[in-house]
């Protein structure tokens, strides 16, 4: 179904194109500039939101056959919007979320895969989806192995990180994720902080789901501090 709808829409951008290079002299419409754009932001949403359920509703096997199918839709979407910072930006999640699943060091060339993605997304638009590629980058750095072999960080993962907080410094993403590097490096006040802020953030529309799911995660990783605080 994704792949019919894709090539639907690549003919409708085909025959976009030669009709404007038959018609150079008439400049792109604001109405077609706003079409596109509602239908990327629809390709994203729908692409959020089938990640949600891969990533929160099945396991072993099952989920990692529907990423791989998942990671050839963020390709070709990748394809279809080649220089769409969120495209990459999603394209990079699918990646690293695929390297979780399989886990071991089968799953490092997907990691280095999702490290490309974000950067070119970086380069595109560091802002897009509220800094998201910092986080995710963020993430990667912090649990990828460290030389020789991957290229893991923390240092950069807490550079990322702070990036990801300086755009979007009420996000349930960026805090969640910095609380939990926090926590793993017996940062426990501050880690803390940042879940608390995670807990409050504000539900994003169409995110049900990861919403729903990243609160449970954040309870979780918050009782473990709340205990290491006290003991």
């Amino acid at each position: 179904m994704m792949k019919t709808l894709l090539l639907k829409k690549l003919s409708v951008v085909f025959l976009l194109l030669g009709a404007l290079s038959s018609q150079a002299q008439i400049p792109k419409t604001v109405e077609s500039a706003n079409a596109v754009h509602i239908e990327l932001a629809a390709d994203v949403l729908e692409l959020q939101i089938k990640w949600a359920k891969v990533n929160y509703q099945l396991k072993g096997e099952s989920q990692e056959s529907a990423f791989a199918q998942l990671l050839s839709d963020s390709k070709a979407l990748t394809l279809l919007y080649p220089n769409d910072a969120e495209m990459w930006i999603w394209h990079g999640i699918v990646q690293s979320s695929y390297a979780g699943a399989k886990g071991g060091l089968g799953a490092l060339s997907l990691a280095k895969a999702s490290k490309v993605s974000l950067e070119k997304a970086l380069q595109l638009n560091d802002k897009a989806l509220d800094g998201s590629a910092y986080t995710s980058l963020g993430i990667l750095y912090h649990k990828v192995p460290g030389w020789p072999i991957g290229f893991g960080s923390d240092k950069k993962a807490q550079q990322y990180l702070q990036n990801a907080l300086a755009i979007n410094p009420t996000g349930i993403d960026p805090n969640y994720f910095y609380g939990a590097f926090l926590y793993d490096n017996n940062h426990y006040t501050q880690a803390k902080k940042h879940l608390e802020l995670a807990m409050q953030a504000t539900p994003r529309k169409g995110r049900q789901l990861a919403d729903k799911s990243r609160q449970q995660e954040v309870r979780q990783i918050l009782e473990q501090v709340n205990n290491k605080i006290q003991h």
